[in-house]
C-alpha cells in the first residue's frame, strides 16, 4: 500500500467534512491546497450516467475557456502547400505531411493537439491507432479537420480544451493554473461544464451529471455542488 505523505494528509485533513460546496468554495480550498513547489493544474472531473460503449451515449466537444488554461499547447498540423504556411504563420509548432506521419509512427509525439486539412485524412487516418488512444486524432466534430488551419491553431494555442468521455463515463481536463485567481478560475469551471451539459447525449437516460470534482496535481479532491456548476 502506497504512503501518504505529510503534505497530502494534512490537504486531506483541511478538507474533511467539505463535500458538495460551491464552486467558489471548491476553488479556494484547491488553491489552498496546491503547496507543490510547481504551479499546479487545476482539473476537473465529471461524472456522468453514461455508457459511452454505445454510440448514442457517446460525449465528446471543444470549449474554448474564458481564461485560458495557462498550458504551453503544442500544436502539429498535417497540411500542404498553403495551408501549411498558414499553420506556420499561425504558431503551429510541427507542420508537414508524410514526413510528420512516419515521425509519429516512429514513436516521436512532440504535441498535444493533432490539426488536419480534409485532404490530409487519408494520411492522418494510418496513424488511428496511435494517436487515438491519446486523444490527439483530428476530427471534424471538434474542430481539428479543417481548412481553416490558422483559426484552429489559433484556438488550440488560446486556450480551447476538447474533452470526451472515458470508458468508465468520466470526462475530465486541465481548467487552469493554481496561480489563477479565484473568479477566473471559477468561470472557467462553469464554462467547461456549460460545455458537457449542451454535449448531452440523445441516449442519456435519467441523472445525466452524476458528480463534480476539482483537485490540483498534487493534492486531493474537492466535490463540487452540481446545481452551482450549472446555475441551476
Amino acid at each position: 500500500m502506497a504512503r501518504i505523505g505529510k503534505r497530502m494528509k494534512a490537504a486531506r485533513a483541511a478538507l474533511e467534512g467539505r463535500k458538495n460546496v460551491s464552486v467558489e468554495e471548491a476553488v479556494q480550498l484547491v488553491k489552498q491546497n496546491a503547496t507543490a513547489k510547481f504551479d499546479e493544474t487545476v482539473e476537473i472531473a465529471v461524472n456522468l450516467g453514461v455508457d459511452p460503449r454505445h454510440a448514442d451515449q457517446m460525449v465528446r466537444g471543444v470549449v474554448s475557456l474564458p481564461n485560458g488554461t495557462g498550458k504551453d499547447v503544442r500544436v502539429a498540423v498535417f497540411a500542404r502547400g498553403e495551408k501549411a504556411e498558414e499553420a506556420k504563420k499561425a504558431g503551429a509548432d510541427i507542420v508537414g505531411a508524410e514526413e510528420l506521419m512516419e515521425t509519429v509512427q516512429g514513436g516521436k509525439i512532440e504535441f498535444d493537439r493533432c490539426i488536419a486539412t480534409p485532404d490530409m485524412m487519408p494520411i492522418v487516418g494510418r496513424l488511428g491507432k496511435i494517436l487515438g488512444p491519446r486523444n490527439l486524432m483530428p476530427n471534424p466534430k471538434v474542430g481539428t479537420v479543417t481548412m481553416d488551419v490558422a483559426d484552429a491553431v489559433r484556438k488550440a494555442k488560446g486556450g480551447e480544451v476538447q474533452f470526451k468521455v472515458e470508458k468508465a463515463g468520466v470526462v475530465h481536463a486541465g481548467i487552469g493554473k493554481a496561480s489563477f485567481d479565484e473568479q477566473k478560475l471559477a468561470e472557467n469551471v462553469r464554462a467547461f461544464v456549460d460545455a458537457v451539459q449542451k454535449a448531452r447525449p440523445s441516449g442519456a437516460k435519467g441523472a445525466y451529471m452524476k458528480s463534480i470534482a476539482l483537485s490540483s496535481t498534487m493534492g486531493p479532491g474537492v466535490r463540487v455542488d452540481i446545481d452551482s456548476a450549472t446555475g441551476n
